[in-house]
């Protein structure tokens, strides 16, 4: 019997869901501390169980999700147990560990997080306490270790060289491009950034890559030095698209159905293809055309150009449109997609087309005004709303000093300031003519993806 309601909390005698929610986000306080010492220390504390696992560890700036999806999805399709790592969460924690599509169970993180606890406390003092990330990472090998896993497709947390997932080398090695993002950590510039990335790649491995320029050249020498087979992968043809997904041209494949949105996933689906060649080159697993067709075809990647019909208050139906955006090149990616989009969404034949409202949240410590300038690019956000709010979090931009930087990068738009997100996102239903558009901060897209989607997998058991 397939039963999603909620589980219960664990017994007394361990944590409660809720208890190891807390204990590992209290982590957090010691902040982002780049390196792999207390990491490897705790998983050798917890009986190595990354040396059981096999796969594909995915670097790059942007991507990493797509690709990963959509190599999970083909490999699903052909019969493997998969596990993935997506980051970060949209509604809840659990959705950072999956495995089969299915996020970790409440009771089997709450007992993960209960063991792993004190195996942090007893190296901190050689090596300081493990972070939030680590011990998450630690948690998350575990996990795959005891589900007995085919493949295993990890995403790098921050960088690559000193990120605790390099703890790991799963025999393919991926960076799907290079571009300026945590300049404070990883380097001012694009081969800084790139060498960083690059170094995920290990001796022994089989490497990929969808990066060009000064990024491809140090990937280039590092696989060279390395004695490691690259594959670079260019942008394959877009031969189309619906309102539902691409077709894409791939080398072997031929023309293919893609289940994700926007012309940027044609590039990420032909990483996902050469994932799954170094995944067969290694002797992790093969997957047949077929597989990789269907796979690609119904992949899907939540909170990212998700497309939602929801009812209004008046009953009344409206399309949603999530997506991240929270860098410069993600948020052109988005202006790129609802300038295509558009004539296939609700009113958009109509002349004038409906305009769109777009409710906007960031975080203050990105480049605000790059992101900003990046999606106010889309000719279709011409007339529209702009509903400006602020996630729960300390490092939530304020929303009035968001609206004041969307006036001027756009003065033709009317910007209203929502603090609560909820009352935005509420605001934006009633009142759009035309598609609704939620994007900024993945933050943001789960608080409203939680309030518009009723998936009972992602339902946490109620804290006592």
């Amino acid at each position: 019997m397939n039963d999603h309601r909620p589980e219960p909390s664990p017994s007394a005698a361990g944590l409660t869901y809720a208890e190891a929610l807390r204990a590992i986000e209290a982590r957090g306080r010691y902040g982002i501390r780049l390196g792999l010492g207390r990491v490897r220390a705790l998983l050798r504390a917890m009986g190595d169980p990354q040396r059981s696992v096999r796969g594909a560890l995915v670097g790059g700036t942007n991507g990493k999700g797509s690709v990963i999806a959509l190599a999970s999805s083909a490999l699903r399709a052909a019969g493997y147990r998969v596990g993935e790592t997506p980051k970060p969460h949209l509604v809840t924690y659990r959705e950072r560990i999956v495995v089969d599509g299915h996020p970790i169970a409440a009771g089997a993180f709450a007992r993960l997080v209960a063991e792993a606890l004190p195996l942090a406390d007893r190296i901190e003092p050689r090596l300081g306490p493990p972070t939030e990330f680590e011990l998450l990472t630690a948690v998350m090998f575990r996990h795959f270790a005891a589900s007995e896993l085919d493949v295993a497709l990890v995403e790098v947390g921050l960088g690559g060289r000193l990120d605790a997932t390099h703890a790991w080398d799963g025999g393919v090695a991926v960076v799907t491009n290079v571009d300026l993002d945590h300049m404070d950590r990883l380097g001012s510039t694009i081969p800084a950034i790139a060498r960083e990335k690059a170094a995920i790649v290990e001796r022994g491995d089989v490497a990929v890559t969808g990066a060009t320029g000064e990024a491809l050249a140090i990937i280039r020498r590092r696989c060279a030095r390395l004695g490691v087979p690259l594959t670079e992968v260019p942008p394959p043809p877009l031969l189309g698209w619906t309102r539902d997904g691409l077709h894409v041209e791939l080398p072997r494949l031929g023309p293919v159905d893609v289940g994700l949105r926007g012309r940027h996933q044609a590039v990420n689906v032909a990483v996902a293809d050469a994932l799954l060649d170094g995944l067969e080159a290694s002797g992790v697993a093969r997957v047949p055309d077929d597989a990789r067709r269907q796979g690609y075809a119904t992949a899907r990647w939540p909170g990212r150009l998700e497309l939602l019909e929801v009812t209004a208050a008046d009953g009344s139906t409206r399309e949603v449109l999530l997506d991240g955006a929270h860098n410069p090149s993600g948020a052109a990616a988005l202006a790129q997609a609802l300038d295509d989009l558009r004539p296939l969404l609700a009113g958009g034949m109509a002349r004038p087309p409906a305009a769109l409202t777009l409710v906007w949240g960031t975080m203050a410590d990105k480049d605000v005004a790059g992101v900003i300038a990046a999606a106010a690019g889309a000719r279709v956000l011409e007339g529209a709303t702009i509903v400006c709010t602020s996630v729960d979090l300390p490092r939530a931009m304020p929303a009035d000093a968001l609206a004041e930087a969307w006036r001027t990068a756009l003065p033709g738009a009317r910007v209203e300031a929502v603090p609560d997100p909820a009352a935005a996102l509420d605001l934006a239903l009633a009142a759009a003519r035309g598609p609704v558009v939620v994007a900024g901060s993945l933050y943001l897209v789960g608080a409203s993806r939680a309030r518009l989607v009723d998936d009972p997998t992602l339902r946490d058991p109620v804290a006592a």
